[in-house]
């Protein structure tokens, strides 16, 4: 734009030099005794001159009619000052007394921010199409992709269903088992509701759904929770220490059963034998406290995200945290994560008050 601008406006100064010259030269030839003298100033006034203002200078740079009320530099053809741009032609013939002529245009910045509008809109119409023809292109290419998740999805949904029976039989026989050692008894009884847990976040995760909320005691749903699994516990000897005060919420059962149940599991199955969980209640903030081995710093970020699994010897699905922290969103409740990589990890949740 500055180029285009610099040759048209010398193209029009030359014009002007021309115009100038050529009535110089008319002047000359006229008769000295004609009774109409010349009006330098009136011609220069009604020399056409396109649209860019003008300004005549005699050598001395002072005007002899001009348009123009800030030319300081005389010396460069070419120059932009203040987003306007100026151009100094110098005739030393200096016909009809004129030295310099300097144009002047003054729609620099306009013509700038115009192109800019101009880009801009092309940009954003362009981001617009690509944007239209990607999700096309993402909608074509990944439809297999997206069909055999939908596929994996149904196959795990309708096998967790399957599973239930099961379980549920197993749990049922536990109980009118008799003179079964003592020992073998809670191994099989532990695992039941091991498997009875892990498909309860199964089909919790799958089947999602609006479920009505309700006032309960959350120490006592804590304690039925821990009773359940004592099992799970016990038969890694670990000591479930409980400081209980009465806290009232307003929350679905079974995500409140979900949410106690994934951290209660989640300390067990990262604790060592003889290692200690500690399961605190007070001013609405629950704490679940273990001694067990602890998170690095660098998976603290990542232990949240679904199917991600920061130990393959003691993980599970990788379902569960993400369970919790689901939860902990939808329901407004604050969560946070204490832990240090040999010594432990403290999961602390804190409940909106109920009114």
């Amino acid at each position: 734009m500055t180029a285009a601008m610099k040759f048209e406006m010398m193209y029009q100064a030359r014009n002007l030099s021309t115009d100038i010259v050529m009535e110089a030269m008319k002047n000359d030839q006229a008769d000295a005794n004609a009774l109409k003298p010349f009006n330098k100033t009136s011609f220069l006034k009604n020399l056409k001159h396109c649209r860019f203002q003008a300004g005549y200078y005699d050598e001395n740079e002072t005007p002899i009619y001009t348009e123009i009320d800030d030319i300081s530099d005389f010396n460069s053809d070419f120059f932009i000052k203040n987003m306007k741009c100026y151009t100094v032609t110098e005739d030393k013939s200096e016909h009809l007394g004129v030295r310099y002529i300097v144009l002047k245009e003054n729609d620099l910045s306009k013509d700038l921010d115009a192109l800019r509008v101009k880009i801009i809109g092309y940009l954003v119409l362009s981001f617009i199409l690509m944007g239209i023809v990607g999700y096309f292109l993402g909608r074509l290419f990944l439809q297999p992709v997206r069909e055999q998740i939908e596929s994996l999805d149904q196959f795990i949904s309708d096998t967790t269903h399957e599973l239930n029976t099961p379980i549920s039989a197993i749990l049922m026989t536990i109980q009118s088992l008799k003179d079964v050692d003592s020992k073998k008894m809670k191994r099989l009884e532990a695992s039941a509701k091991r498997l009875s847990t892990m498909y309860g976040s199964l089909t919790y995760r799958l089947e999602g759904g609006v479920e009505p909320s309700e006032d309960l005691c959350l120490a006592e749903l804590i304690q039925e929770r821990v009773e359940f699994i004592k099992e799970l516990s016990d038969s890694k000897r670990l000591s479930v220490l409980l400081d209980l005060e009465a806290t009232k919420i307003h929350m679905p059962k079974r995500s409140v059963h979900r949410l106690i149940d994934n951290l209660i599991s989640n300390a067990i199955k990262y604790s060592d034998l003889g290692d200690s969980i500690h399961i605190r209640l007070k001013n609405n903030v629950l704490e679940v406290e273990d001694t067990g081995i602890g998170i690095d710093e660098k998976m603290k970020a990542d232990i949240f995200r679904r199917y991600y699994r920061a130990n393959d010897e003691r993980g599970g699905f990788g379902i569960g945290l993400n369970i919790v922290l689901s939860i902990c969103k939808k329901y407004k409740i604050k969560l946070g994560l204490v832990s240090k990589k040999g010594e432990g990890s403290t999961f602390k949740l804190t409940f909106p008050k109920v009114k």
